[in-house]
């Protein structure tokens, strides 16, 4: 089946977009190899002050390279490739380190999509390259946001990114979210019942299916397939942002039954119409540093994406090209290197896990003041601190029922426990920093997002003594804040 025409979601900007004559020019000189060119402003590579770079990856003969690789680090058993400004290579410097175009390389494009085939087979998607996930997302927001827009988006979300479409008049419907992520019911409800006073119908859903960021959450297959049937009835688009696919654990495999990978399908494996625009990167799986992630889409977008990154970023970074197309070439560790690396790396993040929700057990749990939800992938636990438990928790706040102020003070008493575990050595990530608020008209009345930031996120990729001596101290200042409005009553009385 072919693609859906889905180009009437384009932005005023991606579609009034005027095209760069100059790329046009420079695609006509390269039309003949006996061309004689005047028409570049790039520097010669021979200019270049490099001739050669060399590569030591870990050597995936261990059963187990991930962990070989941490505990015998600098002595661990290793590999190495190469990159060549002259000698043959999979992509050499002289072409990675030129002007190109701004969806990258064809050899770093053509590797990347040997990747997705691999993992998602898409039917009828190409890939355009970006400088990591946050470069992007911003470029798919602009892609398809107009001032005034909503998007839909989880309750609780990365809210530095978040912010980058609300720099672009783009808001915010949150949609609630339990234990199993985005809740299909309640993004249904909300379509359906949409009032247009509050502006255009929702036509964009940003989500992250695997880990979520910050709840760790993970959707279903059977919550993924009502969200696409969804996206469908509504003729929406998916921005899928799955920066933690390949940290799925152990525990997601018994609804995995046809796939070797032990991996959820992503949205970008079922879609049959071309409306999912999903985007990847290597932070988590290789480097941060290394800025080289990518979007795939339906083919008919990826002109407009192109045309947005030719005026703004420009084509990707050289280098992080390089290294991925030489490590996924015959010289390197190849595709089934890769999945083996990243599987090994799924079980050193469950391992971690592990440990994080054995400590807690031990150091948090006893108290009764909080509780966690164990994540099915990613890097982040989501605590639930019991606030209502607090001497000075409050729930009759709000004046009226139609009141858009909290019910509760949980806010306020997150920021005092935060700076208190602060005074204690200990951090974590507040709850509220996350939450997204609405249009006043969506706001859910009953049960508000403010009153329910009484959560924080917690990390599980340090070091094992990190978590340890992290949880040890999170648990003693969790006690003695609660205690300490007790302790102080029990003097006054005694006074």
């Amino acid at each position: 089946m072919p693609p859906a025409d889905l180009l009437h979601h384009l932005s005023t900007e991606a579609r009034e977009r005027k095209p760069n004559l100059i790329r046009d020019v420079w695609k006509s000189v390269k039309r003949g190899s006996d061309i004689v060119s005047l028409a570049n402003g790039d520097p010669h590579y021979t200019l270049y002050p490099l001739r050669r770079l060399q590569y030591e990856v870990p050597s995936l003969c261990p059963e187990d390279p991930v962990s070989a690789w941490r505990a015998a680090h600098g002595t661990a058993t290793s590999q190495t490739f190469t990159s060549h400004i002259d000698e043959h290579c999979a992509l050499s410097i002289r072409t990675a380190l030129q002007y190109s175009t701004g969806a990258g390389s064809t050899e770093a494009r053509e590797s990347i999509m040997e990747i997705n085939k691999y993992y998602h087979n898409p039917p009828n998607h190409v890939v355009t390259l970006a400088l990591g996930n946050a470069d992007a997302l911003s470029k798919c927001f602009r892609l398809f946001g107009e001032p005034g827009d909503n998007f839909i988006a989880d309750e609780y979300a990365f809210t530095a990114l978040t912010s980058v479409a609300e720099s672009q008049g783009i808001g915010w419907v949150p949609v609630r979210l339990d234990a199993g992520g985005m809740v299909p019911e309640e993004l249904h409800r909300i379509l359906l019942n949409w009032d247009d006073a509050c502006g255009r119908r929702p036509h964009v859903i940003y989500l992250v299916p695997c880990g979520q960021n910050p709840t760790g959450s993970t959707l279903s297959i059977e919550r993924r397939k009502r969200i696409y049937e969804i996206a469908q009835e509504f003729d929406l688009l998916i921005i899928e942002d799955d920066p933690y696919y390949f940290l799925q654990f152990g525990s997601c495999s018994p609804e995995v039954t046809d796939s070797s990978h032990n991996l959820l399908p992503s949205f970008l494996s079922m879609d049959e119409d071309g409306r999912i625009i999903r985007v990847d990167s290597f932070s988590k799986i290789i480097a941060p540093g290394m800025r080289l992630g990518w979007i795939t889409s339906n083919p008919a977008f990826q002109p407009y994406i192109i045309a947005i990154t030719d005026a703004s970023s420009q084509h990707p970074h050289g280098f992080g090209q390089m290294f991925i197309t030489e490590l996924l070439a015959p010289t390197g560790w190849q595709l089934r290197g890769f999945d083996k690396w990243v599987h090994s790396l799924r079980a050193e993040y469950q391992r971690q896990r592990d440990f994080f929700v054995k400590v807690f057990h031990e150091e948090v749990e006893p108290s009764g003041l909080a509780e966690m939800q164990v994540p099915q992938a990613g890097m982040f636990v989501w605590v639930r601190v019991n606030m209502e438990k607090h001497s000075r928790y409050r729930d009759d706040l709000r004046i009226s029922a139609r009141s858009m102020e909290p019910r509760t003070n949980a806010k306020d008493l997150m920021a005092q426990l935060f700076d208190y575990c602060l005074d204690n050595g200990v951090a974590f990530m507040p709850g509220s920093v996350f939450a997204l608020s609405s249009h006043p008209a969506l706001l859910n009345m009953d049960s508000p997002v403010e009153d329910r930031v009484n959560y924080c996120r917690m990390t599980f990729s340090g070091t094992q003594e990190t978590i340890q001596k992290g949880l040890s101290r999170f648990g003693g200042a969790l006690r003695n804040f609660f205690n300490l409005d007790s302790l102080s009553a029990d003097a006054e009385t005694r006074e």
